[in-house]
């Protein structure tokens, strides 16, 4: 099942690839290991990740008050039917700008990459609060999340320049909780502050807090660069960033991701020339990536031997398929309650409050042990096993379930997806060499982003599809388009619809989210198989046993080259 290593590093050094293709040097060299590992005073170590966890923490948070002011702002302009493009434009710049920061960090620096993604999130939410119209909004929540995209990676990076492997995952615990309280807080927040101080507030509130983090960033990061690539000049570091690979990436994620978002959101059909024109389309931005990738730079933003790794590839995988199944979950889950439960919005989404919890519990619960054991294969296996326990109790929920299965049977994919995600992290880490941390660390995420947009936008858009196939098959004669159109649109109005009418739209909301649930077991079984291949590398406990690490594997490099 999973594969153990003769010694640390021998998984790598099989293939006997250099560093970069074609023999270059890589952007990041043989790093002094008393630079990289250089320690960091408790002090120091509280403020930076202060700097980093408030980031996190407001871009979770602004993430869900947007969530939450979708009505109001679309009420505001009078553009209720573009309110939507807040989520979706946010999305697509966060999955599309995600995998440019990991290499960027390696040419700017730590600091320099995560001073950009800040100050580019801060402008685009201070855009947004100061926006004359939905059209700008639209653009400036564009704006926001191009920085959006790599506040979660360059503080995972930077973290793990700082802390020893073996101690890595309570780290990551601890910052997934800083994301899910943010996430937590985003909604009620959100709605209070737009009932009390107008929804501008909800973003220029965030302001104070996103310069204040930008501060201690400046004032504390020190992540040394390689001597090699420190001295530079900065025109010779610019250079350096892969600006075709960069440009023909995010062409080939927005032509992906972009079709998809637009038939969940406006229900276009597939059949429609922007949608499959525009997935088609992605083949030539795609085909450009890889041969610019393979061919062209000498610093690849995404390098695709790594792609090639067995344990970065099962990683990827596995952080896409979590995302996807978890996001999922946590989009209908709702959706269930308030359709075909009649739920209140807020007896709905209390129903994830369970989820939340054992969202927190499972990334701690990760980090622990892998500090304990050293380990993490089964750790990630297991965690993998109890998603899918999830989805198949969700597939039988119906009239008779029990109230403590409505209530609990969410948990296992809390804890199942938080704790694959925080031990996944630390397997590439594992995994990588010292000089591909940061691109490989980029990789995960921009899986795990693609994941979440595609996991929300197919559940969507099959709830849609299923949902208006079962209503015209139960709701015939006159005026019956109206009533489906208000069905689809409003689940508040089924309880206005007389009996049989009424049965006839819960019916149909039901088979539409089984039909989804069933899609997340599907997923599911994709993501058991996919963390099949990860193998198990040291944890290294301390700093020099860290270094010692990389000296011999650099060692082995040296000699195989």
């Amino acid at each position: 099942m999973t594969a153990t290593t003769d010694d640390e590093r021998t998984p790598l050094l099989s293939n006997g690839l250099p560093v970069t293709p074609d023999g270059l040097d890589s952007p990041v060299s043989p790093i002094s290991q008393k630079a990289v590992f250089k320690e960091t005073s408790f002090g120091d170590l509280v403020w930076i990740l202060v700097g980093l966890w408030t980031a996190v923490f407001l871009g979770a948070l602004d993430g869900t008050i947007v969530a939450t002011l979708l009505s109001p702002i679309g009420s505001y302009f009078n553009k209720s039917n573009q309110a939507s493009y807040l989520g979706t434009s946010y999305l697509l710049s966060v999955a599309a700008c995600t995998p440019l920061y990991g290499r960027l960090s390696d040419i700017i620096g730590r600091k320099g990459a995560m001073l950009l993604g800040v100050g580019l999130f801060t402008l685009g939410t201070l855009l947004c609060g100061l926006a004359p119209s939905m059209e700008f909004l639209i653009f400036a929540r564009a704006v926001a999340g191009t920085g959006g995209g790599g506040y979660l990676s360059f503080s995972s990076i930077t973290v793990t320049d700082l802390v020893p492997l073996r101690k890595r995952g309570q780290y990551q615990g601890v910052a997934n909780i800083c994301f899910g309280l943010g996430a937590g807080l985003g909604g009620p927040l959100g709605g209070w502050l737009n009932d009390a101080m107008g929804w501008r507030f909800a973003f220029l509130i965030q302001i104070p807090f996103l310069l204040l983090s930008s501060a201690v960033i400046a004032w504390k990061v020190n992540v040394p660069l390689p001597p090699a690539v420190q001295s530079l000049p900065l025109r010779d570091k610019l250079n350096r960033i892969d600006y075709l690979g960069s440009f023909t990436l995010v062409l080939t994620i927005s032509a992906v991701l972009l079709p998809i978002s637009l038939k969940a959101t406006e229900d276009i059909p597939w059949s429609h020339p922007l949608v499959w024109g525009l997935l088609a389309g992605s083949i030539i931005p795609g085909s450009a990536f890889v041969w610019v990738e393979s061919n062209w730079s000498p610093y690849p933003i995404l390098p695709l031997r790594l792609i090639k790794e067995r344990t970065v590839l099962a990683v990827a995988l596995t952080n896409f398929f979590v995302s996807a199944q978890a996001f999922s979950v946590l989009y209908n889950v709702p959706m269930y309650f308030a359709a075909v439960r009649q739920a209140s919005a807020s007896e709905s989404g209390l129903h994830l409050l369970p989820n939340s919890v054992a969202l927190a519990v499972g990334s701690l619960f990760a980090g622990w042990e892998m500090r304990r054991s050293g380990k993490y294969w089964w750790l990630i296996f297991g965690s993998s096993l109890m998603s899918l326990l999830a989805t198949i109790l969700l597939v039988f929920w119906n009239d008779g379930t029990s109230w403590f299965e409505l209530w609990f049977d969410i948990v296992p994919s809390g804890f199942g997806a938080s704790s694959a995600i925080t031990a996944t992290l630390i397997a590439i880490i594992a995994s990588a060499s010292r000089d591909d941390v940061a691109v490989a660390t980029g990789i995960t995420y921009t899986f795990r982003t693609v994941g979440q947009v595609l996991g929300v936008s197919l559940s969507g858009a099959t709830v849609q599809g299923v949902l208006v196939r079962q209503l015209r098959e139960r709701i015939t004669g006159p005026g019956s388009e109206k009533i489906i159109e208000q069905v689809r649109h409003s689940t508040s109005s089924i309880s206005d619809l007389e009996p049989t009418l009424r049965k006839a739209a819960l019916d149909s909301y039901a088979v539409a989210m089984r039909v989804v649930f069933i899609g997340q077991v599907v997923t599911a079984v994709f993501l058991v198989l996919s963390t099949l291949p990860i193998q198990e590398f040291p944890l290294p406990g301390s700093h020099e046993e860290q270094a010692e690490i990389e000296r011999r594997r650099q060692e082995r490099l040296s000699n195989r080259i």
